[in-house]
């Protein structure tokens, strides 16, 4: 009977094992937690888990032990200011949270949550635990958020639109200009009812429905309201809205508001005048009736205008030929009656090569008389159902019925011949060439515009191959035109999208292997075609004008970049810039290089313009004046590709260069080519003797150097040192020094 006797304690064995196994739950708890935890004790880490050790870079939960708390801190400014406001909290038994800068092993710094508590308040010197973690993406991700708030703030708070955000037809959100149109203070609005700015509950409604319907269906809303302002005006406006969210619809809509009630009142006004206009003639229509004399002679003086009109309206005033209204009439008859009887039927068109030198050197009344003639010329080369036309300027067009390839290319060669032969023109004899472009019906089209389409676009394939010939249209040429108009299209927004960039490619001295300079070359990264290749692109840039935005873009990116490679220390160099035969015709090139230079504020030796061959000879007389401009003022010029082109020694000894520029072509079989280093050879000799450095471009192997240097070239680029690099990679580059390859390995980056 010892129901009542005490238990006996717990064997020291148990109470062993279940320390243990609390220890080892600690342990567990502690390595698989995914926060840091510390123990930390007069300053001292005396423990910590894994996940601490991670956030701070030591190897494992070892590594800290024994270590400074200080020592997490960015300086130990950071570590009194957090005790100075956390103690307070600590010691009075609660919780201290806050965010700080912290700081890894490594030195790195970043954004942490920190939770701490004392261990026994009563007794500070026990330590703290504090429970760490990593939340330096959440912040970035936060001020990111701001960042991105903020611009829509600006973008809302300074268009010159009214902007409102509606939700169940309340005010959400609007921006001032909305406030302004219709006559509210600032923050009136806030909350309230679209109602208020419509004259009726009727209007009101039917806003509704007009509106917010096109939203279920996911469309937009855009039209023309008669709204009101705060004090009762009537005003005109064109809305445009748009759910926020078409999959819910209960996050409310976006209106765009602009008054046009100026808009609205000149159309009235144009109304009015209109029926006054009406009126006008009503009144004189009256008097005209009070004699039938006069209303006779009224009637036979408009019959014969509109007859004079009639035909203005359908033929050429100079040569009597039809016009293009005329021409279309006529083409789609002949192609009615081809698609019933199953006929083909030719369209031909036909401009002449250089015409404008005619006009430019003998004046437009020697022009018009050869147009003429070429008129009555060629309604001899065709049959009485056939038709030639005038459109303008020196574009013919002949439509041959029933007529089939063999048989247009027949009329093609005639024609070429009758346009060939020399007009006698006064006491002059003038000869010209035709290029034409031929389309067949049904092949290439089925109506007027197609086939006319067609022959311009084959007529041009004749002018490209030479002129002097004429081509059927083909399917590949129909390619090729529209990828050029796709191209011009989307580069006429290149530069505003920022799709045009510039890359930097090294030129290096052979005297003493430093890099000197660097030649800006034009990259184009569309968001659909790719990179285009700029030898695709610059063409279409040079034929569509697009060439003299982009080119002064270039000139003043690569001036200002070589501004901010200089400031940040690098040595001087020159900065290579190629200019187009567009804009070296441009009068302003002189001027607009020099306002550049002065604005990025670089000394004018800096800059180097790159010509090519070609544009120096088109009109040598007019190269060396603008060429004397730019030397004036002290730019850098050189010829690229020289030797590509047909040089005259007597010119170029004139032009105001200091470089020529090695050609690629010549450059890349050196190494088994005779005649290519016969070339190199004796363009390195020549410039030598003219006192001009030359520079080789293209260089890829040793052998290439080692002859160059030879034949004591002065200057190369090329892949054997470095491809086109961006800005910041050139700027490594440089600082990275060149160990340019040498006969005996004598030069490197502190070489010169």
């Amino acid at each position: 009977m010892n129901e009542d006797l005490p238990s006996a304690p717990a064997p020291i064995a148990d109470v062993d094992t279940q320390l243990e196994l609390a220890l080892r739950e600690r342990d567990i708890i502690l390595a698989n937690a995914g926060v840091g935890i510390v123990f930390v004790k007069q300053r001292i880490i005396m423990r910590c888990n894994t996940r601490y050790a991670e956030i701070f870079g030591y190897a494992d939960a070892q590594a800290p032990i024994g270590r400074s708390s200080i020592e997490i801190y960015p300086d130990e400014a950071a570590f009194k200011q957090l005790g100075a406001e956390a103690y307070p909290v600590l010691a009075s038994g609660q919780r201290y949270k806050t965010e700080r800068l912290m700081r890894r092993r490594s030195g790195e710094l970043f954004w942490s949550s920190m939770t701490g508590r004392l261990i026994a308040p009563e007794d500070p010197g026990q330590g703290s635990i504090w429970i760490v973690d990593d939340i330096t993406e959440q912040k970035l991700a936060q001020d990111a958020l701001a960042a991105v708030t903020a611009e829509q703030h600006l973008i809302l708070d300074h268009s010159m639109v009214g902007i409102v955000f509606l939700r169940e037809r309340r005010v959400t959100r609007c921006n001032r200009s909305f406030e302004q149109l219709f006559g509210y203070a600032h923050g009136e609005l806030d909350g309230s009812s679209s109602r208020q700015w419509y004259l009726t509950d009727a209007d009101w409604e039917a806003a509704g429905q007009r509106c917010y319907e096109p939203f279920k269906q996911g469309r937009a809303f855009e039209g023309e309201m008669l709204l009101r302002k705060k004090d009762g005006t009537p005003v005109h406006c064109e809305v445009r809205s748009k759910a926020i969210d078409v999959k819910d619809l209960s996050r409310g809509s976006i209106w765009i508001t602009m008054d046009i009630s100026a808009r609205k009142n000149a159309e009235s006004a144009l109304v009015q005048a209109k029926d006054d206009l009406e009126h006008l003639i009503k009144k004189r229509t009256r008097q005209l009736q009070q004699t039938v004399l006069a209303m006779e002679q009224k009637v036979l003086e408009q019959q014969r205008a509109e007859a004079h009109i009639q035909r203005l309206a359908h033929f050429d005033a100079l040569t009597g030929l039809p016009n293009r209204v005329m021409l279309a009439e006529r083409c789609h008859q002949a192609l009615e009656i081809a698609r019933r009887h199953g006929e083909s039927l030719a369209l031909v068109f036909l401009d002449l090569d250089h015409f404008k030198n005619v006009n430019d050197s003998l004046g437009h009344r020697f022009g018009d008389e050869l147009l003429k003639i070429l008129a009555r010329r060629l309604k001899t080369a065709v049959r009485e159902q056939d038709t030639v036309s005038r459109l303008g300027g020196d574009e013919f067009v002949l439509v041959l019925p029933g007529t089939d390839a063999a048989g247009a290319g027949h009329v093609a060669e005639k024609v070429m011949e009758l346009a060939g032969e020399p007009f006698q023109i006064e006491q002059n004899e003038l000869n010209v060439t035709p290029s034409i472009g031929i389309a067949m019906y049904p092949a290439d089209g089925d109506g007027f515009d197609a086939l006319c389409k067609c022959a311009d676009i084959a007529m041009y394939r004749a002018k490209q191959d030479g002129r002097n010939s004429y081509r059927f249209f083909t399917a590949q040429m129909q390619a090729e035109s529209v990828r050029v108009l796709q191209l011009e299209n989307s580069l006429r927004r290149a530069l505003e999208r920022e799709q045009l960039s510039l890359v930097y490619q090294p030129q290096v001295s052979l005297l003493n292997g430093r890099v000197i300079g660097a030649e800006a070359l034009l990259r184009w990264q569309h968001p659909e075609l790719g990179w285009v290749s700029p030898a695709e692109f610059i063409p279409v840039a040079e034929a569509s004008g697009l060439i003299v935005p982009i080119g002064e873009w270039v000139l003043r990116t690569a001036l200002a970049q070589l501004k901010r490679w200089l400031d940040a220390g690098m040595a001087p160099l020159v900065m290579a810039v190629n200019i187009s035969s567009v804009q070296f015709r441009h009068n302003d090139l002189p001027e607009l290089t020099g306002r550049i230079l002065e604005q990025v504020q670089l000394p004018p030796e800096l800059l180097e313009l790159e010509l090519t061959e070609g544009v120096a000879m088109r009109d040598p007389l007019g190269a060396i004046a603008v060429m004397s401009d730019l030397h004036q003022r002290g730019i850098r010029l050189s010829i690229d590709d020289f030797g590509t082109g047909y040089s005259s020694l007597s010119y170029l000894k004139k032009f105001r260069v200091y470089k020529l520029k090695v050609d690629q072509s010549f450059v890349r079989d050196l190494g088994d080519d005779p005649e290519d280093r016969a070339i190199v050879s004796a363009i390195i000799s020549m410039a030598h003797s003219l006192g001009l450095r030359t520079i080789a471009e293209g260089v890829e192997t040793m052998d290439q150097l080692q002859f160059l240097r030879s034949q004591g070239c002065t200057e190369v680029q090329g892949y054997l040192f470095s491809r086109p690099l961006s800005a910041e990679a050139f700027a490594a580059f440089v600082a990275a020094g060149l160990h340019l390859p040498a006969e005996h390995s004598e030069l490197g980056p502190e070489s010169g």
